[in-house]
């Protein structure tokens, strides 16, 4: 049955912490890199447990063995499988290596936030779509402090119930995410859809569809 990946660090929190069989340190949870290991196959889990004890004798040795045997500047820290008996061993090349993806107490405490954050947002943009209120899916859609995915959700849903006023804060809106772009560009055609106008290719004002002179510069747009 398929897991998601919250499902799969939930079960991975639950049980018991194995020991490093190098230096019997209790081992910590890690969120595995976006890279194949090993047989190039994954890693099998989107979480390991991982030892990160700098005194442990896999880690300490490792660095003169890879040297001495491959002139590598690299050492290993010892893996597991969560579920498994078998221990790996993952080379690292720096003090710091694989340390960003251990998932601690403030780890989780900021991802139980951000899906709060999520829930919240979401639930937001519910009310607001059954009241069909646009400018307050606009002030969400504008905030940058709120999650991408509700932001995302709020571009898509300010599509199908924004008012043409919506369309220029949209379009000055300056994103660095590709979907969310691309859900704004999607909703102004949306907008323009339903209200049967269009955007004037020399002044950028808005107009009727089969406008053919623009009200507000003068310049013919027929078949532009």
């Amino acid at each position: 049955m398929f897991e998601t990946r919250e499902e799969v660090l939930q079960r991975v929190l639950e049980m018991e912490k194995p020991k490093c069989p190098y230096c019997s340190q209790e081992m910590q949870i890690w969120e595995v890199p976006p890279i194949n290991f090993s047989d190039g196959l994954g890693w099998g889990s989107p979480f390991m447990f991982l030892c990160v004890n700098d005194d442990c004798p896999l880690y300490k040795e490792g660095w003169d063995h890879l040297m001495e045997n491959y002139a590598q500047t690299a050492s290993y820290r010892c893996c597991n499988s969560p579920g498994s008996k078998n221990f790996e061993v993952m080379p690292v090349f720096s003090s710091q290596g694989g340390m960003g993806q251990l998932i601690d107490n403030e780890t989780l405490l900021a991802e139980e936030q951000l899906k709060e954050s999520i829930k919240r947002g979401f639930n937001l943009l519910s009310e607001c779509y059954v009241s069909k209120d646009g400018p307050a899916v606009l002030h969400i859609l504008m905030d940058v402090t709120e999650p991408i995915r509700v932001r995302v959700k709020a571009a898509e849903m300010i599509g199908d119930i924004g008012e043409l006023e919506a369309i220029e804060p949209i379009r000055n809106l300056r994103v660095g995410n590709e979907l969310l772009q691309k859900e704004l560009d999607g909703a102004v055609k949306k907008i323009h859809k339903r209200f049967y106008t269009r955007e004037c290719p020399f002044c950028a004002e808005i107009i009727k569809r089969r406008a053919k002179v623009c009200k507000h510069c003068g310049s013919d747009v027929a078949g532009k």
